[in-house]
């Protein structure tokens, strides 16, 4: 891509830091949405739950990327968490979709988050972008999430879903918790360690969404997962082998139910999940394998 102005959204975020960091690196204009007054040209303020957005900030923008949305593993799933994770998904993602396609020259693109967890369960079965969403919170907070971009796609922009699998990185997410554990020695697996982990290494992720950002004619969803999922035990042996450390203390699923509640259940899921139509569009992963993804992290 050439020279761009980009506005990014969750640019606070793990994803959103790094993805933000790449693009000035390369001599991109970022201009970050801000939930506070904006400081300057580089900032837009909006406010994603009350749905408003300066849109003056966002003219001359060639992409949006909204990477925005309260952590899913930072609380314990009470309803009114659940709520907030929601919102900040839906109506944030509805408002900037709304604000784009109101411009009188919107972006040529919106690349929009969301998550593997739109498949669900899906035990061993491999599943890619052509799957049908699963059943529970986290597949139909996808639904939605995705479905709030509808404002931006039928106004002609070209609309994609980063479908976001478990961020192998140190700073956040999954792997923010498991490497300090595994650093101590108290790594081990989750519940019987059979299930899949979905992961991707964090250059991998910003390199994908650049990726989309770049490419014409890709849109709707891409698995932003490596080629190759793996068990959360040979996950966890991984760990293992890179950190040399010993794997000696499985956490039992009955004490993730009661440390986590609901959130348990996906923690302790299935979710083999595969970037099909990443691969057919002709993206190469940096870091395909667990030990590569871990140690670029």
């Amino acid at each position: 891509m050439e020279r761009s102005r980009i506005a990014v959204a969750g640019a606070s975020g793990l994803i959103g830091k790094a993805l933000v960091d790449s693009l000035r690196a390369d001599g991109h204009e970022v201009v970050r949405l801000v939930r506070r007054a904006a400081d300057g040209p580089g900032e837009v303020c909006w406010d994603p739950e009350g749905q408003y957005v300066d849109t003056a900030g966002l003219a001359g923008c060639d992409a949006v990327v909204n990477l925005a949305g309260a952590g899913i593993g930072d609380h314990r799933w009470t309803d009114a968490y659940k709520r907030r994770i929601r919102d900040s998904r839906v109506l944030g993602t509805a408002a900037l979709a709304k604000a784009v396609a109101a411009l009188d020259e919107p972006p040529r693109v919106f690349v929009s988050g969301s998550a593997m967890g739109f498949y669900g369960e899906t035990g061993d079965r491999a599943v890619d972008e052509d799957a049908p969403a699963g059943d529970g919170f986290l597949p139909s907070l996808c639904v939605e999430w995705e479905e709030a971009a509808t404002p931006a796609r039928e106004a002609g922009i070209r609309t994609v879903f980063v479908r976001t699998g478990l961020v192998v990185a140190r700073g956040g997410g999954a792997w923010g918790r498991l490497f300090p554990l595994f650093k101590a020695g108290l790594g081990g697996r989750l519940g019987d360690g059979r299930q899949y982990w979905s992961f991707i290494a964090l250059h991998d992720e910003v390199a994908a969404i650049r990726f989309l950002l770049d490419t014409d004619g890709l849109e709707g969803p891409f698995n932003l997962t490596a080629p190759e999922p793996l068990t959360n035990r040979e996950i966890t042996a991984a760990m293992a082998r890179v950190l040399h450390r010993p794997a000696l203390f499985p956490v039992p699923a009955a004490a993730l139910q009661v440390a986590l509640g609901e959130m348990a259940g996906d923690v302790l899921g299935s979710q083999r999940v595969v970037p099909k139509r990443l691969l057919e569009s002709g993206f190469t992963f940096a870091f395909p394998g667990i030990e590569d993804a871990i140690r670029a992290a």
